[in-house]
């Protein structure tokens, strides 16, 4: 009897562990035939981009990385569905698909790249720097994340690039509203946007007109002295310009008939220098 029992425990056991190989084979082929097949339909979708269909091929893409979502290939079909959309403009789209590559795959190793192209899309989504800013000051959070995470990456060097650009619009938007204020003889908000421009956005083309415009505005409401400390500032930092030439009248009169003199002195002197020639 005890025989017995154990010859069927012997039964029992060889035939639970040819099921397990059994299954295990069948798990093997299974992931095999996924990963053919996933691999497949991405390099469609790289056909698609060759094609210049780009909105289908992020379509091929993401169906390739859910088709085997465990693989090295997934994270890379959903950064190449994100670029497909980025490209035809449906920034919307890749967004919302690089947000999701960014949570789903956190230690993937084109993530520098997801977050500079996740930068782009709000960059480039803008519409209206007049009525919008949102995209703009979202895209610069962005690009200052990469500065500060990837610092010696070619992204970050476009990040600054592109910070620079955001930076330029920002400061438009501030002289073109100070403009508004003055032309409704709003002088204390003008001279509030002029300020902004100065300390926030310094470095851009309008850093100089702003610090003339303040020259100006003190100069117009009696406050005379702070006009002079913006003149100074301007004369510092930008004495050969036309924006201090222009800072400059407030206070000389005379400058302009003294070039004017000065001019024709020189030319004087060109004309003689030309009559010695011959």
């Amino acid at each position: 009897m005890k025989n017995l029992y154990k010859l069927l425990l012997i039964i029992i056991f060889i035939s639970f562990q040819s099921c397990a190989n059994k299954e295990e084979k069948k798990s093997i082929i299974k992931e095999i035939n996924q990963e053919q097949e996933m691999i497949s339909t991405y390099m469609e979708a790289i056909e698609y981009i060759n094609k210049g269909d780009h909105f289908y091929a992020a379509k091929k893409f993401l169906e390739a990385e859910l088709l085997f979502p465990k693989s090295e290939w997934a994270p890379k079909s959903a950064l190449m569905a994100s670029y497909s959309y980025y490209h035809d403009n449906y920034y919307t789209e890749a967004i919302f698909n690089l947000e999701r590559y960014i949570k789903t795959y956190p230690k993937d190793e084109r993530l520098a790249y997801a977050h500079f192209l996740l930068a782009m899309c709000h960059y480039e989504s803008i519409l209206d720097e007049k009525k919008d800013l949102a995209p703009l000051i979202l895209g610069k959070e962005k690009f200052q994340f990469v500065i500060l995470n990837y610092p010696n990456t070619d992204f970050a060097l476009d990040s600054k690039y592109k910070i620079e650009l955001i930076n330029d619009i920002l400061a438009s938007k501030e002289m073109y509203i100070a403009k508004h204020y003055i032309k409704i003889e709003k002088w204390i908000p003008a001279i509030n946007r002029y300020k902004i421009v100065i300390n926030d956005y310094e470095t851009t083309i309008y850093a100089e007109e702003a610090i003339h415009r303040l020259v100006e505005l003190h100069y117009r409401i009696g406050l005379v002295e702070e006009s002079k400390k913006y003149a100074s500032l301007l004369g510092y930092n930008y004495l050969s310009s036309e924006w201090y030439k222009k800072s400059y009248k407030l206070f000389n009169k005379e400058y302009k008939t003294q070039i004017i003199k000065k001019d024709k002195k020189e030319k004087n002197k060109m004309l003689k220098k030309f009559k010695k020639l011959f």
